[in-house]
């Protein structure tokens, strides 16, 4: 099958600093897929140029084939290509209900008339129910975010992003700061999505990425080390060497 998301020969130079390498990524339909490596490694630069925040300084980046590699963000989105962030990007003021919806609105080009009410936006509502209801976030709908433990914040940003219709969801560390147990939880909840949405993630917990990932990319100094299996990964000599440790021997 055709890469869903590609990249080949992809750099970023700042001034005389290489943070992307000529990397060759490939994320195949459907995947689940990690990208790891040490701090510094160049994950978060590479996400940002997949996603069009930043653009290269040589290479090229594909999304189902095609090239995007100028396209603007909010293109990028329209294609399918959605992403969350290291650090909650939420509507802290609004229940759960209200900002899913409102996510959902924009979608569907009503954010133009963000001041009818939502009893007035049935489908609206039925939609971003049916998010909430498939990530386990229903019974806090209509909770105000801020009350919500940090856990449950998180995955109302993947909700955000799923209200957005993704082909290909990229999570920049979804459990960064969220208790283990609550992290578990959220990962259980992450794989349980369809098929049908591509995740690449960025994590730290290198237990959850052994759980979750079918495929894992190494960054080191911006390069790709290597993309394998989880056990071909775990048993990698220079892989244990600059990242895991002798811990996952």
């Amino acid at each position: 099958m055709s890469p869903v998301l590609q990249t080949h020969g992809l750099v970023r130079r700042f001034g005389g600093f290489v943070a992307t390498d000529n990397v060759d990524l490939s994320v195949a339909p459907g995947a689940r897929h990690a990208l790891i490596g040490p701090n510094g490694a160049g994950k978060t630069t590479l996400i940002n140029l997949l996603t069009g925040y930043l653009e290269p300084s040589a290479g090229r980046v594909e999304l189902m084939g095609r090239d995007v590699t100028r396209m603007p963000q909010h293109e990028r989105v329209r294609l399918g290509l959605v992403r969350t962030f290291q650090i909650n990007q939420l509507f802290m003021d609004m229940t759960v209900l209200e900002s899913v919806a409102l996510a959902v609105s924009e979608r569907r080009g009503l954010g133009t008339r963000w001041w009818q009410p939502l009893s007035a936006r049935g489908e609206v509502i039925d939609e971003a129910a049916s998010i909430l209801e498939r990530l386990k976030l229903l019974s806090d709908a209509l909770e105000t975010t801020r009350n919500l433990a940090y856990g449950r914040q998180r995955l109302i940003e993947i909700a955000l992003a799923l209200a957005l219709q993704p082909k290909v969801l990229l999570l920049d560390e979804p459990a960064a700061g969220v208790p283990t147990g609550e992290s578990q939880e959220l990962f259980e909840t992450i794989a349980q999505l369809p098929r049908d949405v591509t995740i690449l993630l960025i994590e730290h917990d290198m237990n959850l990425v052994f759980r979750f990932a079918e495929r894992i990319s190494v960054l080191v100094s911006g390069a790709l080390l290597i993309e394998d299996t989880p056990e071909v990964i775990a048993h990698h000599p220079r892989v244990k060497e600059v990242y895991l440790g002798e811990a996952h021997v």
